[in-house]
């Protein structure tokens, strides 16, 4: 049984999980035998801080679905209609299906179980009788502003504490990052299910 005192506490294995030295020690998928040492354990601390990032982003996830009692998927179509709403346009199902990358009969079931739960309302689209507009009710509104949208926001203290060339080299690398880690060239998904 864990000890409950060491909790969230890394052991000899997980404070080192994100050095390349030791998830690749014979340099079989990264070649630095250019890098100095000291550049090799400074981008082991950015790896790091990167996954203590996405594990913060997660716990806050966690915590926003255990308060609102929602799924993940309900929460990014919740921000979707917010964002929506702050914008004065108009979302439609079929546009959250775009944006959450499911099927309309899975959109249908989520915009039940939203409508249902009182997060959300279907109204006809202003400009096509045909459509239905969604719109997040104010309660759920109000409830995710207060609670995961404060919780959020203070990302954007972060990046204002950095001066304007700093945050470029920051867009710079995580556009890089994020095209280097795409699965587009990934010959390992291909026919997954």
């Amino acid at each position: 049984m864990a000890d409950p005192s060491r909790a969230g506490v890394p052991d000899s294995i997980a404070a080192h999980l994100y050095e390349v030295d030791s998830s690749d020690p014979e340099s079989v998928l990264v070649d630095r035998s250019e890098l100095p040492q000291a550049d090799i354990a400074q981008i082991g601390r950015l790896m790091t801080a990167l996954a203590d990032l996405r594990a913060a982003e997660q716990a806050v996830a966690d915590a926003s679905e255990a308060y609102m009692k929602l799924s993940r998927q309900d929460m990014r179509a919740l921000h979707y209609l917010i964002v929506a709403k702050n914008r004065r346009e108009v979302a439609t199902p079929s546009m959250i299906a775009g944006h959450l990358g499911i099927s309309a009969a899975s959109t249908t079931k989520l915009l039940d179980r939203l409508e249902k739960g009182g997060h959300v309302v279907r109204r006809l689209h202003p400009t096509d009788r045909r459509a239905f507009a969604i719109e997040v009710t104010a309660e759920t509104e109000d409830a995710a502003m207060r609670t995961v949208g404060r919780q959020h926001a203070k990302r954007f203290s972060s990046a204002a504490r950095l001066t304007t060339e700093e945050r470029e080299v920051v867009i710079r690398f995580l556009a890089d990052m994020t095209a280097e880690i795409a699965l587009t060239d990934a010959e390992w998904t291909r026919g997954r299910p």
